[in-house]
């Protein structure tokens, strides 16, 4: 049975994103403040997984580390099908930056057990490093193949796949375990089921703080953070705007003139 891990991360509505604000003291944004929604570009992941399930013999585990709120993204994956549900939540965590995260996360893995594949999204909206993943590979010491858009051959000990590149691709051939970080371009998600919502009422989320997991204080969250944030401030941005009017002649003249003075013609 090929055994699937799907990292997935709760992130600040982005239609509610003008609601953010950022704690003066840590530097940090306040994600509580908004409401909490599965990572786009996370939901390509699990797809790609839910793929392989209806294609081969799998199990999909999805894990995900951030406060309890957190735990509505990893019950959407069960209701769209995972099997299991982990959420790596504790005060200990909080702060972290892509290398504490990575580390967080690839103990958690390790503490799941045997995995063949680590499906993560190629990024997060609210942070957008793309380092999450290669590092979850570098900490479980496994291949890592980024921008993967296309999964060319599967099922075996060797996969094939298409990574994305600046006008072009890569074909790569990787033996598992190996992590992938996915693109948009991979596939569609699906839309969530009032059957699959019906069957993840039954199914459990587990829980592990950093006891269960046996880490040290210093090695996670803001603590085990190497990322120094010195100032994080909001940009505010205003436009003037005018409305010509007269008739359709008079507009367009009045437009042109205006853009001539303006210098952009």
């Amino acid at each position: 049975m090929l055994k699937i891990v799907v990292c997935v991360k709760a992130v600040p509505d982005p239609q509610e994103a003008h609601k953010i604000k950022i704690d003066p003291v840590t530097k940090t944004l306040k994600r509580l403040d908004v409401p909490l929604v599965l990572n786009l570009l996370d939901k390509n992941a699990m797809e790609a997984a839910l793929q392989l399930k209806e294609q081969l013999d799998a199990h999909i585990t999805v894990l995900s580390m951030g406060p309890s709120a957190a735990g509505s993204v990893v019950k959407e994956c069960l209701a769209l099908g995972a099997d299991d549900g982990f959420l790596l939540s504790d005060r200990s965590f909080g702060g972290a930056d892509a290398y504490a995260t990575a580390y967080t996360i690839a103990k958690g893995i390790e503490k799941i057990g045997k995995y063949d594949v680590v499906f993560c999204g190629m990024a997060s909206s609210d942070g957008s490093t793309e380092w999450v993943g290669p590092q979850i590979a570098t900490w479980l010491k496994i291949p890592v193949v980024t921008r993967v858009k296309e999964l060319v051959e599967y099922g075996g000990e060797w996969w094939e796949v298409k990574a994305g590149l600046e006008n072009g691709y890569r074909l790569m051939q990787v033996k598992l375990p190996a992590v992938f970080t996915v693109t948009r371009e991979l596939n569609t998600p699906r839309t969530l089921s009032f059957s699959g919502i019906i069957k993840a009422r039954s199914k459990e989320i587990t829980a592990w703080g950093i006891n269960q997991l046996g880490l040290l204080e210093e090695t996670v969250g803001q603590k085990g953070s190497p990322t120094i944030v010195a100032n994080l401030a909001a940009i505010e941005s205003k436009r003037e705007v005018e409305i010509i009017t007269g008739t359709r002649e008079e507009k367009a003249e009045r437009l042109v003139q205006k853009l001539a003075d303006a210098g952009v013609m």
